[in-house]
């Protein structure tokens, strides 16, 4: 998520990234129920999100193919160092901040975090994967993937980097969202690791590689086909028994999160508004942040016994807010170089 060779419309894209994700992680709608009892507003803004993340890995390749190219291990150790601290020092705060401050006041510290770090170790695999919160396999994810390109660059056989990257990216999704219909077992949740980070990001570094452009009308067409595709396939799963918003990749997501690179750089100009740059300059310390806050307003929301829309104000522009404030300060302290890159 560097922000290094800044284009306008890429740092446009992350900041509406990263507001989709804070709106995913504070479960909005959730308690808002329609058709067969089932919170189906929910379910349709949770999967609407799902280009986000997507998106960062994209964009991330395309940032970082000139470096790799050049000089692909040095790049991966200069660019993954910094990250596995961030992942370290927030998988940390994560693992000692309490998450239910009803059971805190009730039970005590250890007793609500005895049940968080033995709900770690039952799966302890996808634990490493993730770190301390679910949220952080977006950094280990991000480094396989840029690990694995540099690999094949370095060894002179980038022209298997597409295939590995695809066959990595069909078996997390048949062993992953399409295991209710395929029973295609896989050693850990396939979100996590490689299987989907490295496609994203060797598309984007492929992008760039070879000076690949499509107009916006194209690229509009081809983000809402994967859009289309996506809902397609998550509704068809949850005839299955897949809930329609369990799904982070499906085969629609690819062509989704391409096409929507394909507008931001079709129009280089867009979001040149002063706070959305620096917003996007924050967007990693905002992403790392983010789910911490919205726990302490999930707590604070029940404490005020709030259930409906006001639930969800209350959390999305509350830890928007927060998270904002809370990383503009610190970047204003020594503890940046701690805390993020």
């Amino acid at each position: 998520m560097s922000s290094i060779n800044k284009i306008k419309s890429l740092e446009f894209g992350r900041t509406v990234a990263m507001l989709a994700i804070i709106g995913l992680h504070c479960q909005l709608f959730t308690t808002h129920t329609f058709y067969n009892d089932e919170p189906w507003l929910a379910y349709l803004f949770n999967q609407s999100t799902r280009f986000a993340v997507p998106l960062f890995f994209l964009i991330s390749g395309y940032l970082i193919q000139p470096k790799l190219n050049a000089t692909p291990f040095e790049t991966v150790k200069r660019y993954s160092l910094p990250l596995v601290r961030i992942w370290l020092v927030w998988s940390l705060f994560s693992l000692l901040m309490p998450f239910n401050f009803a059971d805190v006041a009730e039970k005590g510290y250890l007793a609500e975090r005895m049940g968080y770090w033995d709900y770690l170790l039952m799966n302890p695999i996808n634990s490493m994967l993730e770190g301390g919160l679910v949220h952080l396999w977006f950094i280990p994810s991000l480094i396989m993937a840029i690990a694995i390109i540099a690999a094949l660059v370095r060894w002179n056989i980038s022209k298997w980097i597409i295939p590995v990257a695809a066959t990595l990216y069909i078996y997390g999704v048949l062993a992953g969202s399409y295991n209710v219909v395929t029973e295609l077992e896989a050693p850990f949740f396939t979100r996590n690791g490689p299987f989907f980070s490295t496609l994203m990001v060797t598309i984007g570094y492929v992008i760039r590689e070879r000076s690949i452009a499509c107009n916006i009308k194209m690229a509009s067409l081809l983000a809402l086909s994967g859009m289309a595709l996506h809902f397609a396939e998550a509704y068809g799963l949850h005839q299955h028994g897949q809930v329609f918003s369990y799904n982070d990749y499906l085969f629609g997501t690819v062509l989704w999160g391409v096409g929507t690179l394909f507008v931001l750089l079709a129009k280089p100009d867009w979001g040149s508004a002063t706070w959305i740059q620096s917003f996007a300059n924050s967007v990693l310390g905002i992403y790392v942040s983010h789910l911490l806050v919205a726990i302490i307003m999930m707590n604070i929301s029940g404490l005020l016994q709030q259930s409906s829309w006001d639930r969800d104000i209350t959390l999305f522009a509350g830890t928007t807010i927060i998270t904002l404030l809370l990383v503009k300060g610190i970047e204003r302290t020594p503890l940046r170089r701690i805390l993020f890159r």
